[in-house]
């Protein structure tokens, strides 16, 4: 299923192939021309014990799901690197600064990003963070045993890095904490099941799942009644305050993503969309009034699925790349 969108996000979908027991090796654009992008197995998962603290060196380009200690030495000037870091939907990613050997006034930096940006998409989008852009970014150069810990806002968040001179590096410990109600999400997996609830709080939330998919919500609890729409110039709920938006496109911003569906009212049942973009987004607006409520299943869309569009379901737009 090749598209523009894979070769953009390249550890994020070696990240979910590798939960599906596939193995992939692709180059990074930017990074070092021949570095694997290798990813932590289940397996290794098993084997940590109870208490025990896991620990690895980090490469260039690399991506985390599970706690412990990595440490990055530069063997040759490294440029361009980067390490994702992604949890389960409700956790949060905390990362402690426990050693830094770099040159800040060499051109070696050091930064956090709260959230993942690709190829200049940020998310979540500036839409939906709390935080201003410029103030999701943490540089040690500046900040340096000023704050040595930072905890994301969601399940994702990032770090990217320069060191000129061999030998330099860092260490960090990464650990994850609770978070008692996930807004902000990217899937891990291309199935699963989740419920979102935003408690009388005036913020947006996006669930985003970079495969195509069958989406079905069962419930969806909004502090008004309204009615269903499919996106049309003049048609939508915008003016509601609290809604339910399906969106797909081919990156990572879902403010820069396609709207697909509205769903403005409370129901208890099936409202299903197939939706065969590269990346599908179920974005809640939250007014602040009520405690807004959805719970929704998913699964990566197959070709059987796609020919037989039936039921609720967006026919033409993003099949074509299937």
């Amino acid at each position: 299923m090749p598209s523009a969108f894979q070769f953009q996000c390249h550890f994020v979908l070696i990240f979910l192939a590798a939960s599906k027991g596939e193995t992939r090796y692709l180059e990074v654009k930017d990074a070092s021309e021949d570095e694997p992008f290798l990813l932590l197995s289940e397996d290794l998962k098993r084997e940590l014990s109870a208490g025990q603290i896991y620990r690895r060196s980090l490469r260039c380009i690399d991506m985390l799901s599970i706690e412990g200690q990595f440490t990055f030495t530069a063997d040759q000037p490294q440029l361009h690197c980067a390490t994702f870091f992604i949890g389960e939907p409700e956790e949060l990613i905390t990362i402690d600064y426990n050693f830094v050997n770099i040159d800040c006034q060499g051109g070696d930096f050091l930064k956090v990003f709260d959230g993942w940006i690709l190829k200049g998409e940020k998310f979540p989008s500036s839409l939906d963070h709390p935080l201003p852009t410029s103030q999701r970014y943490t540089d040690f150069c500046e900040s340096g045993d000023i704050q040595r810990s930072i905890r994301s806002s969601q399940n994702v968040a990032m770090i990217f890095f320069r060191i000129h001179q061999p030998g330099n590096g860092f260490t960090i410990t990464v650990k994850k904490n609770t978070n008692l109600f996930p807004c902000n999400v990217i899937s891990q997996t291309p199935s699963g099941r989740f419920t979102m609830v935003i408690p009388h709080q005036h913020r947006n939330c996006s669930f985003s799942i970079i495969y195509p998919v069958v989406i079905k919500i069962s419930d969806l609890i909004l502090g008004h009644l309204n009615g269903l729409f499919l996106k049309k110039p003049s048609v939508g709920c915008a003016g509601v305050g609290d809604f339910i938006e399906l969106l797909g496109g081919t990156g990572l911003d879902p403010s820069k993503m396609f709207p697909l569906a509205d769903l403005c009212h409370s129901f208890h049942g099936s409202a299903q969309m197939k939706i065969g973009c590269d990346n599908t987004v179920l974005r809640m607006v939250s007014s602040g009034k009520h405690i807004n409520r959805v719970t929704f299943e998913y699964h990566q869309l197959d070709l059987q699925e796609t020919e037989n569009r039936k039921e609720n379901s967006i026919e033409e737009f993003c099949f074509p790349s299937i």
